[in-house]
């Protein structure tokens, strides 16, 4: 096959230290290639040094004549008030505007990519998408260039399971070739030809493999094991340099300078192996500590429902947790996963059914939107907020030594948290949570941000947890390897047990086949309301004028507030903003009260509705 682009000896060092250096790589015509590798490794800027919007600061990028690259970044910005046909157009270079030789307008090149993606209205808002439709609509922006190159960053972010199987066919029938940033391991598994690990652990800075994530893996490891029987054959042979140079005077005296050099040379050598060696090593030490208790059943659910401003999410909902019960929770984005959590958790009540705790049930909650992080804080106060050592299963530890085994250095320990990336931040809230013994874990999209090395211990540590465990996660590895019971929504929000993850899609694939025509819109992009949960009979009503007012406009309330959360969780992840330490914390510090408003509004609103009751 034709070479698209070949990348030799590329390099970016940053103040602190070299991001990576010597990486070389080149992409063929028809090539699928997933770049993984550790949070902070660079890869998002390999990836816009590929696509020529960064410079690198050393080798050389040879692209073909008249090739066309197109980036699509790990955010979604579209002007507020752009249709869906401009937010397309606005994003092609000012010279591709206009119909050239052989080639179409933009308006006529837009129309046709949105109507690839499953979009029937060129004319519709943008600003009214969901985070999968957003990330249709940024594809969409790629494809108007009609590229011989797509590069995509995290492409799977804020897609369901069924958004990332879209995802995936969509790949693999296009025209050009591809190379995307992810740490979707299943995803990867089924897409990528070709699978390149950017790391420190690699001569080169890199590892690649042809065949899928499976072949990589396997031959990885064999990788790794040579060179550490190369190091082992080093230091044997660096320990006899030692014992020679150590040798008396007479000994000396018939020493060459060739030998001294090879000697330092076989110590160089050493050392770099070594480093790396120990670099796939780093990962987070997690381990959730179970409170052992020996209740049969832990929690139960029994005809749940819930409808928030009118649109019921879910019904009729039966569950029961008990230790060493780990489920999985499946559903499309929007349907109601998070709601469902939080009345699981006891953060909401239910509109209908009962939810019977166990007395003195402990339960840890990691959301998925960590407003319990405090952004002007330090990171050594977000992990020990008081004096320097931490109580973990009995023992005190320095928070130094604690920060170690979530990767953090000693030198980290005064960066406000605010100036943590998304992956540090992730592993701030599992560090915190390691620390309170718990019956349940209610994990929401606990797998965000984090790097394949830290994945795969949370996992192990998740199923060593001898208590119960409440997932949702659209990484279907995790799902695959920690669930023991898989349950999912359908489209009337009604919750049933299946088999696998697989077995669920193929269920919900053919729910909205029956349901909606072929070439539009799934469920998930609908606006379309569900109805409304029948009325239960009220008690007498006990509510002042002022407080039947507060209710009757606490629902819009509580849906405005989640929509400002969205916004500035969006505005928080841009990279300028991040880089700006003052902004930034002024940015996550909105985000907290935001999000702490959210929180008091559904208290409010469970206060006035109990009271109202009569309860």
């Amino acid at each position: 096959m034709a070479t698209l682009l070949s990348a030799r000896d590329l390099s970016r060092v940053l103040p602190s230290r070299p991001l990576f250096e010597g990486v070389s790589i080149h992409i063929d015509e028809g090539d699928r290639i997933g770049l993984i590798g550790p949070n902070g490794g660079g890869k998002s800027t390999l990836l816009r040094m590929l696509a020529g919007i960064e410079a690198s600061d050393g080798g050389e990028i040879v692209r073909r004549r008249g090739l066309r690259v197109a980036f699509v970044a790990q955010q979604d910005r579209f002007a507020p008030d752009a249709t869906l046909r401009s937010a397309v157009v606005d994003t092609l270079p000012a010279a591709e505007r206009d119909a050239a030789a052989g080639r179409l307008d933009a308006e006529t090149r837009a129309e046709i990519a949105l109507s690839r993606l499953g979009f029937d209205d060129p004319n519709g808002s943008a600003a009214t998408l969901s985070g999968g439709w957003r990330k249709r609509l940024s594809l969409a922006c790629g494809l108007a260039a009609e590229p011989d190159l797509l590069l995509l960053d995290e492409p799977t972010n804020h897609l369901d399971l069924a958004g990332v199987g879209w995802l995936e066919s969509f790949l693999r029938e296009a025209a050009s070739a591809v190379v995307f940033v992810t740490h979707d391991r299943w995803f990867i598994e089924r897409t990528a030809g070709r699978v390149i690990e950017l790391s420190e652990a690699y001569p080169g800075g890199t590892f690649e493999a042809e065949g899928d994530y499976s072949a990589f893996l396997r031959r990885r490891e064999a990788f790794i094991e040579a060179q550490r029987s190369t190091a082992s054959s080093l230091a044997n042979a660096v320990r006899r340099d030692v014992a020679w140079m150590q040798q008396g005077v007479q000994a000396r005296r018939t020493r060459n300078q060739s030998q001294v050099d090879a000697a330092a040379e076989r110590r160089a050598a050493l050392d770099t192996l070594r480093q790396r060696n120990a670099a796939p090593q780093q990962a987070a030490s997690i381990d959730f500590t179970a409170t052992q208790r020996r209740t049969r059943r832990l929690l139960r659910l029994a005809g749940v429902g819930k409808a928030i401003a009118g649109r019921r999410l879910f019904h009729g909902v039966d569950l029961e947790l008990g230790p060493g019960d780990r489920i999985g929770l499946l559903g499309p984005n929007g349907c109601g996963k998070t709601t469902l959590l939080r009345v699981v958790s006891g953060d909401l009540a239910p509109d209908e059914g009962r939810v019977d705790r166990a007395e003195g049930l402990r339960t840890i909650v990691f959301s998925q939107h960590r407003a319990t992080l405090d952004p002007t804080a330090t990171l050594q106060e977000a992990l020990c907020p008081v004096g320097d050592h931490v109580e973990w299963q009995g023992k005190s530890v320095h928070v130094s030594g604690w920060a170690k085994r979530f990767l953090f250095k000693a030198s980290q320990l005064p960066t406000p948290v605010a100036a943590l990336s998304g992956g540090e931040q992730a592993r701030v809230l599992i560090a915190n949570l390691m620390l309170q013994p718990a019956d349940l874990l209610i994990l929401d999209e606990p797998t965000n941000d984090l790097d394949v090395p830290s994945l795969e211990v949370l996992e192990a540590a998740l199923v060593e947890f001898t208590g119960a465990i409440l997932l949702v996660s659209h990484d279907r590895f995790m799902l695959e390897r920690v669930s023991t019971e898989c349950f999912g929504f359908d489209p009337e929000g009604c919750i049933r047990r299946y088999f696998d993850p697989q077995a669920w899609l193929d269920a919900w694939a053919a729910a909205e086949a029956a349901a909606t025509p072929i070439g539009r819109a799934p469920r998930e992009a609908s606006r379309e309301p569900v109805p409304a949960a029948p009325a239960r009979p009220r008690a007498p009503r006990k509510l002042a004028y002022h407080e039947q007012r507060e209710l009757d406009g606490i629902e819009a309330a509580i849906l405005a507030a989640e929509s400002e959360v969205a916004r500035l969780q969006q505005s928080t992840s841009d990279p300028v903003l991040l880089a700006d330490h003052a902004r930034s914390a002024a940015a996550f510090g909105a985000l907290a009260a935001a999000t702490a408003q959210v929180e008091r509004l559904y208290a409010r609103w469970s206060e006035l509705e109990s009271k109202q009751q009569g309860g």
